[in-house]
């Protein structure tokens, strides 16, 4: 029997998968590796570390794969998006530590560039807003600030392309599309890297990589890789984006979203790239080989929160308030509600629909009677908030509403998708695999080889696991989430300079 082994590089940790045909994980690894905080606002990786644990889970998988008798039909990659890479060409080593996408390092120079009118050149080329988040002004700070010299032994990407290059042996420098349309340097309506903006950044176009479709045969693993040589590498996607093909979000208007260290709301916006829309990011869902041998891009619209599962981590962490990530719902369910707590966890700044990047966390609403489990509860409460204000958005950009809403990710919890489904009015699904960002990557590559032959195959495998319907009272729920919207507006606004004046 053939599987197809999807990698999950994601911000906290590395996770590979086996799935067998059917969509169903039959073996599955993983590793955590260092966070490191060299100062505030700073985040960074280091892209070794990284390397080790794929290794380390792809070799375990394999060993697997191969116990049971079964082959490798592809390789899959999805990943943390705009997370930027640098790295010796002739060495393959990295030139620096890898920059976060929750870094806040540039938030200034983001503030630069608005003040200089380049908003709306962003906007209109990449879909995207200026805001730290994104890869370019990463890169750009390598280049002027970060001690790397462009040159031909360059060579950079989001996590991705270095996991190709080291998968390959050096042979391949690919990213896919919507990788590639995380960077702020990608033309989403035109599929090319935009010279304009390359220019405004002082980014050479000769270190990036060849831009590629999300399914389709990029390479094959080099000899010494974890899996051997001669596997294909034939799916590569986003995490957000791997998610909402894993979801089989095929249909314009469907939607997901993933409940992970943040959160990422995606409503598919069909194969015509829309208007940038206030609040939100215009992205390049996938890109699939079009009729002409030419890729097809595919759109979303997306809303994405930087702190949901990072929180609960904060209560177990920074706080004491719980030992285990998973002792919060209980805590949490042991009230009935916050008891007019509300809690804002900009911790790196507010995403959509406000992009904030001075914005900082609030508590407030504490009294005497305020306990562990009504911190808990308001924490699991801004998870709901945060992603009713991006489906709102987004229903006042598409025009209509949005009727259900597919979820997924290691916060996706029972009460946290009840909450979810109380502040939206709407029934809230979870599927039978919940790890539809590795599903998604390994569905891209099965799709270039053979595995599944087309949507439909992939629309069959998804399987409900539970649905969460709303409850009666919409006014409790409206009167929750306009006391987290006087909330929101405090927190706003907090720091007045960039993370690092110095």
């Amino acid at each position: 029997m053939a599987v197809v082994i999807a990698v999950d590089a994601g911000t906290t940790g590395v996770r590979a998968i086996a799935f067998d045909e059917r969509g169903l994980p039959t073996a599955s690894a993983y590793r955590e590796f260092p966070q490191h905080f060299p100062r505030p606002g700073w985040v960074e990786h280091d892209a070794g570390q990284i390397w080790d644990a794929v290794t380390d889970v792809l070799g375990e998988v394999g060993a697997a794969a191969r116990d049971a008798g079964e082959t490798v039909a592809g390789l899959g990659i999805t990943n943390q998006r705009e997370t930027i890479v640098a790295w010796d060409r002739r060495t393959s080593r990295p030139l620096r530590r890898a920059i976060v996408w929750q870094d806040r390092r540039t938030a200034a120079r983001c503030d630069e560039l608005r003040a200089g009118g380049h908003l709306p050149l962003v906007r209109a080329t990449t879909g995207l807003v200026l805001d730290p988040y994104f890869s370019g002004t990463k890169l750009e700070w390598l280049f002027t600030e970060g001690g790397i010299r462009p040159g031909p032994a360059v060579a950079v990407g989001t996590v991705d392309a270095w996991l190709i290059w080291k998968l390959t042996g050096g042979a391949v420098h690919a990213t896919d599309a919507t990788n590639a349309s995380r960077t702020m340097l990608f033309d989403i309506g035109e599929g090319r890297w935009s010279p304009e903006l390359c220019a405004l950044l002082g980014i050479p176009v000769e270190v990036l990589p060849t831009v590629v479709a999300s399914s389709g045969r990029i390479g094959v693993t080099a000899a010494g890789s974890p899996l051997g040589a001669g596997v294909p590498i034939s799916g590569v996607a986003g995490d957000q984006q791997a998610s909402l093909f894993g979801q089989a979000c095929f249909a314009p208007g469907t939607a997901k979203s993933t409940y992970g260290t943040g959160s990422f709301v995606l409503v598919n916006a069909g194969t015509t790239c829309p208007a940038p829309v206030e609040g939100l990011l215009t992205t390049v869902a996938w890109a699939l080989p079009g009729a002409d041998g030419d890729p097809e891009l595919t759109y979303a619209y997306e809303g994405a929160v930087f702190v949901t599962g990072a929180a609960v981590q904060w209560l177990r962490d920074g706080l004491g308030v719980i030992e285990r990530s998973e002792d919060v719902d209980p805590l949490a369910e042991s009230v009935p509600d916050s008891d007019g707590v509300v809690v804002v966890p900009a911790f790196t700044g507010l995403g959509s629909p406000w992009w904030d990047p001075y914005a900082r966390g609030t508590i407030l609403g504490i009294t005497r009677g305020t306990t562990r489990a009504h911190l808990a509860r308001a924490t699991l409460d801004a998870m709901a908030f945060q992603t009713r204000d991006v489906v709102e958005a987004m229903e006042q950009a598409a025009g209509r509403p949005v009727t259900a809403l597919r979820a997924d990710g290691g916060a996706a919890t029972d009460l946290v998708l009840q909450l979810q489904a109380d502040q939206l009015g709407i029934p809230v699904s979870r599927p039978v695999v919940a790890d539809t960002t590795a599903l998604g990557a390994a569905y891209l590559a099965g799709l270039a080889e053979g595995v599944w032959d087309s949507l439909d195959d992939i629309t069959d495998n998804w399987a409900l696991d539970v649905e969460f319907r709303p409850g009666p009272d919409r006014a409790t729920a409206d009167a929750a989430h306009a006391r987290w919207s006087r909330g929101v507006e405090r927190s706003r606004h907090w720091a007045t300079s960039d993370p690092d004046p110095a």
